[in-house]
């Protein structure tokens, strides 16, 4: 069964917008529930191919949800679509199998473990599939990330924070997706390192991984993103262009922290 890919738009709408076809990821009317409360009302959300679409709100929004409901990690009702073909209902295996790759906001590294073994863990899925480029693999890894290469050998849980980060960037893109769900990439981290990964991320778009990134700080998002939604309470209430969005007085005044001028 296929979708068809919602026509382009422009502007800044209330509520969800598509954006240009052909879309690498659709989402439509999805929900998710925790028990009897509803955390997500509806979202709808597309990803093009080779772009970065950014979703921000404030704490508790439901960023997070989304993310793991597309990943399968969570249950949910609507339509999650991958390259024109709805996915009855995601699994991450699946996902994963697909192009799909999430970055959680708390990093999941395993600790005791090495830079050099978690990275391979990364590449498992593609392992048991019978590729056996890991180390090539690996070493395009390091040429993003040096700093990872000086530690291969040293223990995860021995990072900084930002290596962390770098780490668990690493490790999915060992996975060698076409799309990258981050979720606060930047959380935690000083602002010289938070410009760094920004610089990863615009670095991993021009090598055609779409991004779809879960954001707190939203100035960053908005100047990185091509297309951008803004959600609250569970639903999408804005979306645009991000340069168009970063504009809009509601996002200003909500996100930016400019007030009114």
């Amino acid at each position: 069964m296929t979708a068809t890919t919602p026509s382009p738009t422009s502007g800044v709408r209330d509520g969800a917008a598509a954006t240009s076809a052909p879309a690498l990821l659709a989402v439509s009317d999805l929900h998710v529930s925790y028990g009897k409360v509803e955390a997500l009302h509806g979202a709808d959300l597309v990803v093009p191919a080779g772009s970065i679409v950014t979703v921000i709100g404030p704490n508790g929004a439901g960023k997070t949800t989304m993310l793991s409901a597309i990943m399968g990690l969570l249950p949910s009702r609507g339509t999650v679509t991958i390259d024109g073909v709805v996915q009855p209902q995601p699994e991450i295996e699946k996902m994963v199998a697909l192009g799909l790759n999430l970055v959680p906001e708390k990093r999941e590294l395993f600790g005791e473990m090495t830079v050099e073994d978690n990275l391979l863990l990364g590449a498992f899925s593609r392992y048991r599939r019978g590729e056996r480029d890991q180390a090539a693999s690996m070493e395009e890894v390091f040429t993003l990330f040096p700093r990872l290469k000086d530690r291969r050998k040293q223990l995860a849980g021995t990072l900084s924070g930002g290596e962390r980060q770098m780490l668990a960037l690493g490790r999915a893109l060992m996975a060698k997706p076409r799309l990258l769900l981050l979720d606060e990439p930047s959380l935690g981290l000083a602002p010289k390192i938070v410009k760094e990964i920004f610089h990863i991320i615009n670095e991993l778009k021009a090598r055609g991984v779409a991004i779809l990134l879960v954001e707190q700080n939203a100035r960053a998002a908005l100047q990185t993103a091509d297309y951008a939604y803004v959600l609250e309470t569970g639903k999408v209430v804005l979306s645009g262009p991000a340069r168009e969005l970063a504009d809009d007085p509601r996002v200003v005044e909500s996100y930016l922290g400019l007030g009114k001028h």
